[in-house]
């Protein structure tokens, strides 16, 4: 499907976790070990808040239709960016068309949302679902994708005010709209989305066999078990991060999100609940 990381602590070159760790999502690109596929070639996209206060709230966005190894404005972007908070992803298409409009994240006001999964034969359900759209937001859907009628959803059910229960009522709404169908196993997600201030990451499918989703253990913690690890000591305590699969080469730095869980992750912290449809 698509590999993503998402990052939130001190501000950070971005090259230094999409380029420079040992398996980095530029590598997951070429050569994934925990996705469906194992090259995520078809587009990529790029979603960072600036260092700046006052600009905060609005984020910045980068996508392309190529593959993220070989897009050269991609590395240079990330070696100048610095960001307290960024969203990576590349993408390996489930049948929608490879444009930017379908690459992640997607945007809007404040908020980023990037997915990997699919919704079962999207197709066959699009037109209901995205009936259910608010119409002041349905004309702001630029793409053709499962993962952006996802996003509009939750807009829709108050991603805005309330996340968690804006993704339980999207997921149970295209459960139910499966199940009139006949489509099941409708939903294979994980999810991250933002404000600016806290990241909320979810993962979840009906058939209760998510694609895989990992959390940083605290940067504290990791120079406990690892003090011979210089990069280690450059990390603030506030860092952390979400990924599809693990990056560079300590196997305890990163613990699994368990299935049908979330995590919100805010100040470098984070707290995980079980995560339930509506």
């Amino acid at each position: 499907m698509c590999r993503w990381l998402a990052f939130s602590g001190s501000p950070l070159l971005i090259d230094a976790l999409l380029y420079r760790p040992k398996h980095s999502l530029i590598d997951q690109s070429q050569h994934a070990e925990l996705g469906a596929e194992t090259t995520n070639g078809d587009g990529f996209g790029l979603g960072w808040y600036p260092t700046d206060p006052v600009a905060k709230q609005t984020p910045g966005t980068f996508h392309g239709v190529g593959p993220a190894w070989s897009n050269r404005n991609l590395r240079d972007l990330a070696e100048h960016l610095r960001s307290p908070l960024f969203f990576a992803h590349v993408r390996a298409s489930s049948g929608a068309p490879v444009q930017e409009t379908n690459c992640h994240p997607f945007r809007h006001d404040r908020w980023l949302w990037m997915h990997n999964g699919s919704i079962r034969d999207f197709s066959r359900l699009k037109r209901d679902l995205l009936l259910e759209v608010d119409p002041e937001l349905y004309p702001l859907i630029e793409g053709s994708t499962d993962s952006e009628a996802m996003f509009y959803l939750a807009l829709t059910y108050g991603l805005r005010d309330d996340p968690v229960a804006a993704v339980e009522r999207m997921v149970g709404f295209v459960e139910s709209t499966a199940a009139r169908h006949g489509v099941s196993d409708a939903v294979q997600m994980t999810v991250a989305t933002t404000d600016g201030e806290r990241i909320w990451a979810f993962r979840y499918s009906t058939a209760h066999q998510s694609r895989t989703l990992f959390y940083s253990q605290t940067v504290d913690g990791l120079r406990a078990v690892h003090p011979e690890v210089e990069a280690l000591r450059l990390l603030s305590d506030q860092d952390r991060l979400v990924v599809s699969e693990p990056l560079g080469v300590m196997p305890d730095a990163f613990k699994e999100v368990p299935e049908s869980s979330y995590s919100i992750i805010y100040d470098g912290q984070d707290e995980m609940s079980a995560f339930n449809p509506r």
